[in-house]
């Protein structure tokens, strides 16, 4: 068992049928893994019965608490919210969605010891056809607007674990999907060492994705250029 103390959160909208096993196999792999955990589920303003089923496990087991949107926000605003609500050195988060194992967060613990975030790519990503095609033309945007090449292959990729440290330099202003390439770019412009980890990907079984909505991908490259504009006129 590792000494590190970790905060984990999930980002979650709509989740009732996926919520309860990733918490409860979550709960094992940290007991397994760390010596001091904590469980964060946002509940960002869920239709279905997420809210109560998060609330009976922050009741049930210690060290898991709920915080609820009354609306939705986004998922920005839920990470953002996650953020905010960690309390240990680590910071830990993945989707609500069961796409990833939790367990291979064993994976990336050995990388604590050389750099500031570890962050995960999918080993065949398991999304439609036009999702991966509409990723890769994003994280190659991406990439090219923030000098990222050659430092994150899985620009999206919600597998991440980072200190603390990343979070408390930095602040935060996405409120959609762009939230995960914020986090990145203002890591990497404050010269924080990245460290990339291979994580399997499966297929959704419940639930809705809501990623290609739209709405979301035109909220996601307003905020990108927001953020390119700050960032250039910070440099010049």
């Amino acid at each position: 068992m590792d000494k590190l103390s970790i905060s984990v959160f999930f980002p979650t909208y709509n989740e009732e049928k996926n919520i309860e096993p990733l918490v409860l196999h979550t709960v094992a792999t940290l007991e397994r893994l760390v010596q001091k955990w904590e469980i964060i589920i946002v509940d960002d303003g869920s239709r279905d019965r997420t809210p109560e089923i998060a609330q009976a496990l922050s009741k049930k087991i210690a060290g898991i608490r709920h915080v609820r949107h009354d609306k939705n926000r986004g998922y920005g605003g839920a990470v953002k919210t996650g953020l905010r609500e960690a309390k240990l050195d680590w910071i830990f988060f993945t989707d609500g969605d069961g796409q990833f194992d939790v367990a291979e967060l064993e994976l990336m613990i050995p990388a604590t010891q050389t750099a500031d975030m570890i962050v995960g790519y999918r080993i065949n990503r398991q999304d439609p056809f036009m999702r991966k095609v509409n990723a890769f033309a994003w994280g190659t945007l991406v990439r090219t607007l923030f000098s990222l090449h050659g430092r994150v292959r899985d620009i999206d990729c919600a597998f991440k674990l980072f200190h603390r440290r990343v979070v408390d330099k930095c602040l935060f202003k996405a409120e959609g999907a762009m939230i995960s390439t914020e986090l990145l770019v203002r890591a990497n412009k404050l010269g924080y060492r990245f460290c990339e980890v291979g994580v399997h990907h499966y297929s959704r079984k419940t639930g809705k994705q809501t990623g290609a909505n739209p709405l979301v991908i035109l909220r996601a490259f307003k905020e990108l250029f927001f953020l390119y504009g700050e960032l250039h006129h910070f440099d010049t």
